[in-house]
């Protein structure tokens, strides 16, 4: 008997801000490895998700919003989607069937052109389209010209997921696997933790106060089998939001505390101490030092 050929290959997701990159990663995986928020710039780093099918292993890398840089946050997060694109063995571009293409997914497009490998092209959210609409969104996406390929899907409901992973799992080099298989994803447990804290504060917060909010969790320690305290540090860059955050008499953080300590359970599988405080730190998006820190490359 010859051994087994596997596949392995990364593709990266590309995109605007808020079309759906990083529920179409939930999807695939099978499980929450990526934060959801109709915010922009919800996805800071580049977030691996794992996903087997067969012999084959997908790794999807969950790109930020391709966006004009205007500190060294957004900086950092433009040349890591840069250097995604030259590393992948494939990409996947998404665009929001609902807005249509505009100047920003024809500036995607030509980086994906220039970064000459295999590009498929999702039209999401199609479940809120009629048929007019969406053949609409898929002669757009043709119109871009960097692929033939052309895959109409709703990743919130998972509809048509089958077949573009069918399509991105025939794009693979064959390759040892990257991966432990069973790993969902490459990101600390720190910093997943972290993440799904942040994901509560963007939901229940606006205006200035997302953007400019961080989450560093500083101690994950399992005293029982049934117990994790997870001490976790919101950054934030006025004493304004400070305030925000913590609402009167405390009903926010309370708030955030809640719902956030119910997110940890459900990925820890035990009962959750939350000790979630706000901290200021005076322009933290423009500090390499503390970017470095909280691993955003």
């Amino acid at each position: 008997m010859g051994a087994v050929t596997t596949r392995a290959g990364f593709v990266a997701l590309a995109g605007r801000p808020n079309v759906g990159k990083s529920t179409l990663v939930n999807a695939i995986v099978g499980q929450k490895i990526a934060i959801v928020s109709d915010k922009p710039q919800t996805t800071r780093r580049a977030i691996r998700g794992i996903a087997m099918r067969g012999d084959a292993q997908l790794v999807l890398v969950d790109l930020p919003g391709v966006q004009r840089p205007r500190d060294a946050l957004t900086q950092r997060m433009q040349s890591r989607v840069e250097r995604e694109f030259a590393d992948a063995d494939a990409a996947l571009l998404l665009l929001n069937g609902e807005q249509g293409v505009g100047p920003g997914d024809r500036f995607i497009a030509g980086a994906l052109a220039r970064a000459e490998i295999p590009v498929a092209i999702v039209v999401n959210k199609v479940d809120r389209l009629d048929r007019a609409h969406t053949l609409a969104a898929l002669q757009a996406a043709a119109e871009l010209g960097v692929s033939e390929e052309i895959f109409p899907l709703s990743a919130r409901k998972g509809t048509g997921v089958d077949a573009l992973v069918e399509h991105l799992v025939g794009l693979l080099p064959e390759n040892p696997h990257f991966f432990d298989v069973g790993d969902p994803s490459d990101q600390p447990e720190s910093v997943l933790l972290a993440e799904l804290i942040r994901e509560q504060i963007l939901r229940r917060t606006f205006q200035e106060v997302p953007h400019a909010v961080e989450v560093h969790v500083e101690e994950i320690d399992t005293e029982r089998e049934d117990l994790t305290r997870v001490k976790a540090l919101a950054w934030v860059e006025a004493e304004s939001q400070k305030g925000i955050l913590i609402g009167a008499q405390g009903r926010m953080i309370k708030a955030i505390g809640i719902a956030a300590r119910r997110e940890l359970e459900r990925q820890l599988g035990t009962h959750v101490h939350l000790d979630l405080s706000v901290r200021v730190r005076r322009g933290w998006r423009g500090d390499d030092g503390l970017l470095d820190r909280l691993g955003i490359e």
